[in-house]
């Protein structure tokens, strides 16, 4: 069984893809929460609330949103 790795075991560039991942995951979930707000409720394929729930799924969610959420 392999042993977890620790932030400190980790290399510069690992540390860094996981930070930059994490900001476009957040920026992704950002968007897509705002635009669900902001947008008319006729506007949306669905329920907002239901997509609001999707897009808390990691990177699925927001962008399947993006996709198939709005008209």
């Amino acid at each position: 069984m392999q042993q977890k790795k620790h932030w400190g075991d980790l290399t510069g560039p690992q540390k860094v893809g996981i930070v930059v991942m994490t900001m476009v995951q957040l920026g992704l979930l950002a968007g897509a929460l705002w635009d669900i707000r902001k947008r008319p409720a006729d506007e949306i394929n669905g329920n907002k609330w239901v997509w609001a729930g999707v897009s808390l799924i990691n990177y699925v969610g927001p962008l399947a949103y993006f996709k198939y959420g709005r008209k």
